[in-house]
């Protein structure tokens, strides 16, 4: 049994995230993704969860495909929204039977324009509660360096941050371009007495207008510094996405020389910006 908790304790890890796909074209892309990038032997990899469930077969089947078929530890993510605590605890019993040790913990929204009831659990803080009766799962949560966009202000979501933290093992955040907007949210946990590690999530830039939507969806703002340096080359795309790299390189750099505890990728089921990383990172395979 490979725990998270136990990885993160063991020195820095450098981990990727995958969504189930949904058509054979995108299974066969996220399927030769898994190819690149399991030789660079990541700590774990983290496989997303629809909202109200609706990819809750496909992220089940695709983590124990992990799970069974390669050498890459998967973690499920898992929310609340639009479920019964009756579903929440079939869900989690089937990663318990599957021996899938690893959660991500989530309070979810339900899917726009569907007709789903809210939940019975509400925030991340009950599902980590849920999945400790359970099994002795490793428990991560969510955290964002720039607030949650449904907050009403900085403090507050500290404060909920430092809750859930206090109850699970560790966290992933949401993607960001600045460190200092990571490292403060770190210094609030700190303050709140709250030491558990905060791995930083990372979004390289593929495109303008990819980047842009992905900001609006998440509540993560492109620093005006960033779209500077991107807006020169965006007749090229190509051009663009190098600099994405470039950009990317330096964040990851930055967090490490300053002590995170390691990198979590946003891949979007493909490899190519990843290796890139790691290369410029010097990590190569992670042992």
């Amino acid at each position: 049994m490979v725990k998270i908790a136990d990885l993160l304790a063991a020195g820095p890890c450098y981990s990727f995230e995958f969504f189930p796909p949904k058509t054979d074209e995108a299974e066969a892309v996220l399927a030769q993704t898994l190819r690149d990038l399991e030789p660079l032997n990541p700590a774990y990899v983290s496989i997303t969860y629809g909202a109200g469930g609706s990819t809750r077969e496909r992220t089940h089947d695709l983590v124990v495909h992990i799970l069974r078929t390669t050498t890459m530890t998967p973690m499920a993510h898992l929310t609340c929204a639009a479920h019964t605590r009756a579903e929440l605890e079939s869900i989690l019993s089937r990663y318990r039977e599957a021996e899938v040790d690893n959660i991500l913990c989530l309070g979810g929204d339900p899917p726009v324009g569907l007709d789903l009831p809210a939940g019975e659990l509400t925030h991340a803080t009950e599902l980590v509660a849920l999945a400790r009766e359970i099994s002795d799962f490793s428990l991560g949560v969510a955290a964002h360096p720039e607030g949650h966009p449904a907050s009403a202000n900085i403090t507050g979501d500290r404060d909920r941050t430092a809750a859930k933290l206090r109850d699970a093992d560790f966290a992933v955040t949401q993607f960001f371009f600045r460190c200092a907007d990571y490292f403060s949210m770190v210094e609030a946990m700190r303050a709140r007495g709250v030491d558990k590690p905060i791995v930083p999530g990372i979004m390289p830039i593929s495109s303008l207008s990819g980047i842009s939507r992905m900001a609006s969806m998440s509540g993560a703002a492109v620093p005006r510094e960033v779209i500077d340096r991107l807006e020169p080359y965006a007749d090229d795309a190509d051009a663009v996405r190098k600099c994405g790299i470039e950009i990317a390189t330096e964040l990851c750099r930055e967090l490490l020389d300053n002590g995170a505890p390691g990198l979590h990728f946003y891949t979007l089921n493909r490899s190519t910006a990843t290796r890139e990383i790691y290369a410029n990172l010097g990590l190569g395979a992670q042992t």
